[in-house]
């Protein structure tokens, strides 16, 4: 196929994939191919509902698989001190295992020649034609603002980062892991050893442990130098629109989105935990930035399934009750 989208989810984020597939639905068009990638093999819902949609697939091959896992685990294994801290962690082979098979979009074998991955906490909110007709010009396209925070993407206090980007760079071509559009082949397997030779060389000191994926996409991108183009940069301030949840000026028209006049691209969800949304599904009256847009696209299909709250509504954010806090100091377990 020539154009497709693609997500990454597990049951876990089962409910944030029907919002995000019945967005794309809704929004984008009913034909647009999508392929969900498994984050993991805890995917009995996730194929169910995949199952029910004629223009959705599931990724997963395990050679695809095993490929790019392979690589990132090369990836941290050139790291100074990654593996072993994570070890001490108890964490098994590197942190968020599953994170790395976004990648698998990239693959030469991949379904979809061009592609938007989108991670499965946004939602479309309008046709991304003019995403994909910018692949015609460069390999590589975003839509958001993390340039303005680099600390969530590199070690910023590596002597080795302004060896190796120009601080031009860092300030204008970081992006943020949860939407972008390229193509498959751009990492083929030749350059995919010349990026683990130059991390061996000690370069693996400019990434940032706590976002692994975001680190290293970014990372490759960069340093292999691929054309990248970032709609926030070059829109005119006028028309460019925001992404984040944690924006609180958006105006919802019709269960879509706008910023000053203009129409989001997607919403993005980010430090929004999964277990919220499932505890929002499952009844509990907790609000949270655009929650009435998320019950809108994950029950588009399903009104009657909608939670219908009794209770009054407690800020996700909320400070924790006396009791929480009690138990916490006795050091007992509180769901949270």
């Amino acid at each position: 196929m020539k154009n497709g989208i693609y997500t990454l989810a597990n049951d876990l984020v089962y409910n944030q994939l029907v919002a995000l597939l019945n967005s794309i639905e809704v929004n984008a068009g009913a034909g647009v191919p999508v392929c969900v990638i498994a984050y993991n093999d805890q995917v009995d819902k996730v194929r169910r509902e995949v199952a029910s949609r004629k223009n959705v697939t599931l990724l997963e091959d395990p050679d695809i698989f095993a490929r790019w896992e392979e690589f990132s685990l090369q990836v941290w294994q050139s790291h100074p001190t990654a593996i072993q801290t994570w070890q001490e962690r108890g964490i098994k082979k590197f942190y968020r295992v599953g994170e790395n098979r976004r990648y698998c979009a990239f693959d030469s074998d991949s379904i979809f020649e061009k592609f938007i991955y989108l991670d499965a906490d946004t939602l479309v909110m309008q046709p991304l034609d003019f995403i994909f007709e910018q692949l015609d010009h460069h390999d590589f396209v975003v839509y958001d603002f993390q340039y303005k925070d680099p600390a969530h993407i590199y070690n910023l206090k590596s002597p080795k980062l302004l060896e190796i980007f120009s601080q031009q760079q860092i300030n204008s071509e970081i992006f943020c892991s949860g939407f972008y559009a390229s193509r498959r082949g751009i990492f083929p397997p030749e350059q995919r050893d010349w990026l683990l030779t130059k991390l061996n060389e000690g370069e693996s000191d400019v990434l940032y442990m706590a976002a692994p994926n975001q680190s290293v996409l970014n990372y490759m991108r960069m340093r292999a130098n691929i054309s990248f183009y970032n709609f926030s940069l070059n829109l005119p301030a006028s028309k460019a629109t925001g992404c984040c949840v944690t924006s609180p000026q958006f105006e919802n028209r019709n269960n879509v989105l706008y910023d000053q006049g203009n129409r989001l691209t997607y919403l993005h969800y980010i430090g929004l935990s999964y277990k919220l949304f499932n505890r929002v599904c499952d009844g509990e009256n907790i609000d949270f930035p655009y929650r009435d847009i998320f019950l809108h696209y994950r029950y588009l299909h399903e009104p009657e399934q909608r939670p219908q709250f009794a209770t009054k509504a407690r800020a996700y954010n909320a400070p924790p009750s006396l009791r929480t806090r009690v138990l916490r100091k006795l050091g007992l377990k509180v769901e949270v």
